[in-house]
C-alpha cells in the first residue's frame, strides 16, 4: 500500500518504478489519481478510473476509460467520463467488461466462418475455370450457401456462449489487427474446404462421363456433389470456429450442444439440403440431381477434413498490452 503523501514526494520515474507493485493507493487526492493513471498508461496498461467529484474530472480524462458514478457523481464528472455507472456498483463494471469481451469474441467467430467459406468458393470457381471444367456452383447455389449454410450458423455464432476463461485474460491491445491474427486459419480452412469439395466434384464428373457419356448429366451431377460437399463441410467448420484455443473435440459434448441455436441451425440446414436433393420440384429449382448413397458417403467423408483444422495452431495467442516502460 502507498499513501498520497508518498506519491506527492515521488518523481514520475520513481512512481513508474513502484506503481505496478502496489495494490492499494490510500488517501490520494484527485491530482494523485491523475498521476497514477498517467503512470500506468506509460507502462502500457489499459487504465480505468472511477470518480464522482468535480476534481476527479482530469483523472477520468487521463484514463483510457473514465467511469463516473451515476448516483453520487456530479454533472461535470459525467461529462468528462466515457461511462456512467448508474447503480454505483463496481460489479456492474465487471459485467460490462465481460459483455464487451463476449461481443468481440463472437464477432471474430462470425468473421472467421464467413471469410473462410467465401474464400473457398472463390478458389474453387477460379480453379475449375482455369482447368476448363464445368462451373462447380451456380448463382442459386452460392446464394443458398451464403444465406443458409453460412448465414444461419454465423448468426448462431454471434450469440455463442462466452468462454469460461474470458475474464482471466488481460486486456487485448486496442491496436490489434483482427485479420492479421486470423489469416492463417481463414486460408487453411478455405484450402481444406476446396480440397474436400474439388476431389468429389472431379471424381463425380469423370465417373459419370465414363458411365453414361452424357457431359451435361456429368456436369449437373458433379455440381450437385460439390454443392452438397460444401454444405456438409461448412456446418462442421462452424463448430471449429467456436474457439480460438481448442479443437471442437477438446470442448467435449458441450462443444456441440452448448450453443443450441447453432445445433438447431445445422440440423435444419441439413434437413433443407436433403429436401433440395430428393424433392423433384426443388431439383428443378436448384438444378441438381438426387445423389446415390455412395455419393453422399464420399461427400460426408470429405467434409470430415474440417476436423484437421486446429485453431490453437493456426491462431496465434492474442498480443496483449505489454506492461513495461517504453
Amino acid at each position: 500500500m502507498v499513501e498520497g503523501t508518498e506519491i506527492e514526494s515521488m518523481s514520475d520515474e520513481m512512481l513508474d518504478d513502484m506503481i505496478e507493485n502496489v495494490r492499494v493507493c490510500a488517501r490520494v487526492s484527485p491530482e494523485h489519481k491523475m498521476r497514477i493513471a498517467q503512470s500506468l498508461k506509460r507502462l502500457g496498461h489499459i487504465v480505468a478510473m472511477t470518480g464522482d467529484g468535480v476534481n476527479d474530472a482530469p483523472a477520468l480524462k487521463a484514463a483510457d476509460i473514465g467511469v463516473a458514478m451515476g448516483i453520487k457523481g456530479t454533472d461535470v464528472t459525467k461529462e468528462a467520463s466515457d461511462m456512467v455507472l448508474e447503480d454505483d456498483n463496481f460489479a456492474t463494471i465487471v459485467r460490462a467488461v465481460r459483455g464487451g469481451r463476449e461481443i468481440y469474441d463472437n464477432v471474430s467467430k462470425y468473421i472467421r466462418l464467413m471469410l473462410a467459406a467465401n474464400f473457398d468458393e472463390f478458389i474453387e470457381i477460379t480453379v475449375t475455370a482455369v482447368l476448363g471444367l464445368p462451373v462447380p456452383f451456380l448463382p442459386i447455389h452460392v446464394l443458398w450457401v451464403n444465406l443458409v449454410t453460412d448465414g444461419l450458423p454465423a448468426v448462431a455464432l454471434s450469440i455463442d456462449p462466452a468462454d469460461p476463461d474470458i475474464m482471466r485474460y488481460p486486456p487485448r491491445d486496442p491496436k490489434e489487427d483482427m485479420l492479421r491474427r486470423f489469416w492463417r486459419f481463414i486460408l487453411y480452412a478455405a484450402l481444406v474446404d476446396f480440397i474436400s469439395d474439388f476431389i468429389p466434384f472431379f471424381y463425380a464428373y469423370i465417373s459419370t462421363i465414363q458411365a453414361t457419356g452424357d457431359y451435361e448429366l456429368a456436369a449437373t451431377t458433379a455440381r450437385t456433389v460439390a454443392f452438397t460437399s460444401i454444405v456438409f463441410f461448412e456446418f462442421l467448420l462452424a463448430y471449429q470456429c467456436r474457439s480460438e484455443t481448442k479443437h471442437i473435440f477438446q470442448l467435449g459434448w458441450k462443444g456441440i450442444t452448448a450453443n443450441k441455436m447453432l445445433f438447431v441451425s445445422v440440423v435444419v440446414g441439413l434437413g433443407l439440403q436433403f429436401l433440395i436433393l430428393y424433392v423433384p420440384f426443388l431439383n428443378e429449382v436448384f438444378h441438381v440431381v438426387p445423389l446415390t448413397r455412395f455419393q453422399l458417403i464420399y461427400c460426408f467423408v470429405g467434409s470430415l477434413t474440417a476436423f484437421t483444422i486446429l485453431p490453437q495452431r493456426l491462431i496465434p495467442r492474442r498480443q496483449y498490452v505489454e506492461h513495461r516502460k517504453q
